[in-house]
């Protein structure tokens, strides 16, 4: 088998007393979508910001290309977050400037030096229809609806042309329509642009619509990583529970306050 892409080996991360990671194992391979999973608190997207070193771990190992994050300079980690872009859970764009502003900022953060204003115009075209938005450059965030800004958002992180794909709760708060229009773009991303895509999410038929892996955080470890048809198979009760919606019976509330 091929050498994982991403690696992450016991890692542990806490704030104060609320333990997140105990010993987070995970391996993420080139070109592949792998969504993580588990209930609300459980410390996906913190996984995705340590990734990126938006948080420190307080011990282990995460590697990027066999080179430990956790070692590396500030000018080091910055090329890490050309190649590594993140769509965070609300969008995060400017309200104070335009859309082609936002989708314009990565660029004009990491390739100014070396892309012209012509240049940076074009790759903002080139994203926004990507993600079937083409021509909205001069509208404000605050005229769009919550899709929108989603797409937009994509477009921002597409605009870098990133190696990796990180996606932070990409459905929440959308219909069922713009639900669906989101999953299509992240598979769409995937084959058009040959990234590798990291999802989080807690909405079961986004995980399995998009995914050729996933993998379950459950009390600060990674209890199942596998593929759609290895979770739907799974005979482990935290797993089942978790994708069909069902709560434990034998749990008492303390523990499911721990959980």
């Amino acid at each position: 088998m091929a050498e994982p892409l991403i690696r992450f080996r016991d890692v542990r991360k806490a704030f104060g007393q609320k333990v997140i990671y105990r010993g987070l194992d995970l391996d993420i391979y080139a070109g592949e979508t792998i969504t993580i999973m588990g209930g609300s608190g459980v410390g996906k997207s913190v996984m995705l910001k340590l990734l990126i070193r938006l948080l420190e771990a307080d011990r282990g190992l995460i590697t990027f290309h066999g080179e430990e994050i956790s070692k590396m300079s500030e000018m080091q980690i910055g090329v890490v977050r050309q190649r590594i872009a993140m769509l965070f859970q609300g969008a995060a764009l400017f309200d104070s400037i335009s859309v082609g502003d936002n989708v314009a900022y990565g660029l004009h953060e990491h390739y100014r030096r070396t892309m012209t204003e012509p240049q940076i115009r074009d790759r903002v075209h080139w994203a926004l229809s990507l993600v079937g938005l083409p021509g909205i450059e001069a509208m404000r965030p605050a005229d769009l609806s919550g899709g929108m800004k989603k797409r937009v958002g994509l477009a921002r992180a597409i605009a870098v042309q990133p190696e990796v794909l990180l996606y932070d709760e990409p459905t929440t708060g959308l219909d069922p329509i713009n639900t669906a229009r989101i999953n299509h773009l992240i598979k769409g991303m995937a084959a058009a642009l040959k990234v590798t895509s990291v999802v989080v999410t807690h909405d079961m038929g986004s995980a399995f619509s998009v995914s050729d892996r996933l993998a379950m955080v459950h009390r600060g470890e990674i209890i199942l990583a596998g593929t759609p048809a290895e979770f739907r198979a799974s005979r482990d009760p935290r797993v089942h529970d978790f994708i069909n919606g069902t709560a434990p019976v034998n749990e008492d509330v303390e523990t499911l306050l721990r959980t």
